[in-house]
């Protein structure tokens, strides 16, 4: 059988997240983060869940490196939990000392972890001076990476600094779905610039010595409804916002003179000092992309709005948020997603096009569905076919000269999918929350295959 090989040394990996999976959250010195705030607030998450247990990973980790081993996967991307780390200022040893064994573990099974310093669990106490939107907390981001880089440098090669920002700023402090729960267009947009800050000052931290450093947005394809106008400058805004706002700012050094006229009203040009944005542009060694799905949008109100929470929201949109999201009839997820893997070979090559080369990771791509365990057998083939037809985009996208170096499936295992509790199913690995069994869906031993073989068949 032909097989549609990827270039040697293409990194085959699964992601996950601290606070989606490890539980533990009062063990061993951690410190309380705003997602468990967030979490324990009555109505925002569905059915009342939260991270406290989620999958043991904390206390199981050495199970979950033996199965990701045995399913052939080469490559681990996971987020470190930054009040596990630091709490109060001082440095928790024992904290670090579970990245320590982690990142061993990892390395005697022969995975090479991938690091990611936040992947949204801001100190509850750094939120309480202010959080994103106060400049500080940029800095004190620098001082947590001074201390990780230094604990596990030895051990860990490959750093992403912050996890989907969009995500971090518009929904945790304009749509309020996401912790700390805020409403406010002028706190999120000052939230979006110091999440690039911290990036730009944690960066040359972690690349001493021979550390790599890069960042992880989530980027959309994005396609107006219509060709009217109206639809084309819904278009522009949404992606500026999602993609160009955090491309130009990574890559360019600079943010889009579109963006920052639409984002003019709520003091966005306030925010960015001399100097920033040297910082914000300054080497990555890679770039991460997390990789979902399209945007249609409609300059239409009534349209409707891409579901980011189960619950009723503000817009996660300042400057555009009387546009609407409508469905392009394609395919959807459990999430409601469309599934459009054109769109992924789309932006692979619009950033290797339009911006300096570098290095690309899709460092999430995968999809919810609802799972079942029959006879001691997940048949997820719905999610086997939308990997496959996201992989043929990056295999095209290899083919088209885009420099792709490395895919991480969204996610190892089911875990805490944030606002919607955990009714949603992303992993390869089906887990079963009252007993912790852990499951492998047809999906891994698929993927496992794919990672052994570094090619599809």
């Amino acid at each position: 059988m032909t097989t549609r090989g990827f270039p040697e040394g293409f990194a085959w990996g699964v992601a996950t997240s601290a606070y989606q999976i490890e539980g533990s959250t009062a063990a061993d010195g951690r410190g309380t983060s705003i997602w468990d705030t967030f979490a324990h607030t009555p109505g925002r998450v569905l059915n009342g869940e939260n991270g406290d247990v989620a999958n043991d990973h904390y206390a199981r980790y050495a199970e979950d490196v033996e199965l990701m081993a045995s399913l052939g996967v080469g490559a681990y991307r996971f987020s470190l939990s930054w009040p596990r780390i630091m709490s109060g200022g001082t440095v928790n040893q024992r904290g670090l000392d579970f990245y320590r064994r982690l990142a061993d573990t990892l390395l005697e099974a022969g995975i090479t972890p991938y690091a990611t310093l936040y992947h949204w669990d801001l100190p509850q106490e750094l939120q309480d001076a202010g959080g994103w939107p106060a400049r500080d907390t940029a800095y004190r981001f620098a001082d947590y990476a001074a201390v990780v880089r230094e604990a596990l440098g030895d051990r860990v090669k490959h750093w992403f600094t912050v996890n989907e920002p969009w995500c971090a700023a518009f929904l945790g402090y304009a749509s309020g779905d996401h912790a700390p729960g805020l409403r406010s267009p002028e706190l999120a947009v000052r939230a979006a610039h110091h999440l690039l800050l911290a990036h730009g000052l944690a960066a040359p931290v972690l690349r001493e010595g021979d550390g790599l450093a890069g960042a992880a947005p989530n980027l959309y394809a994005v396609s107006p409804a219509t060709g009217s106008e109206l639809d084309l400058d819904a278009a522009r805004r949404i992606d500026g916002l999602q993609n160009r706002f955090f491309l130009d700012a990574l890559l360019r050094g600079s943010y889009p003179a579109d963006v920052v006229r639409d984002l003019a009203p709520f003091g966005f040009e306030d925010v960015i000092q001399a100097g920033d944005m040297e910082l914000i542009g300054g080497p990555l060694d890679f770039l991460g992309i997390n990789y979902y799905s399209r945007h249609t949008v409609s300059a239409e109100s009534d349209g409707g709005m891409v579901a980011t929470s189960p619950f009723a929201s503000a817009s996660p949109w300042p400057g555009a948020a009387h546009v609407s999201f409508v469905h392009g009839g394609r395919p959807v997820t459990d999430m409601g997603w469309e599934v459009d893997p054109g769109g992924l070979h789309e932006i692979l090559t619009r950033v290797a096009k339009e911006y300096p080369s570098v290095p690309l990771y899709i460092t999430e791509n995968g999809a919810a569905y609802v799972d079942t365990v029959v006879d001691g057998e997940v048949d997820d083939h719905e999610r086997v076919a939308y990997i496959e037809a996201h992989l043929e985009a990056c295999h095209d996208a290899i083919a088209d000269g885009v420099p792709l170096k490395g895919y991480f499936a969204w996610s190892f295992m089911d875990n805490f999918e944030w606002g919607w509790g955990y009714g949603k199913r992303f992993g390869l690995v089906h887990v079963d929350y009252e007993t912790q069994k852990r499951t492998p869906k047809a999906s891994a031993r698929w993927y496992g295959k794919i990672s052994r073989q570094n090619g599809l068949p």
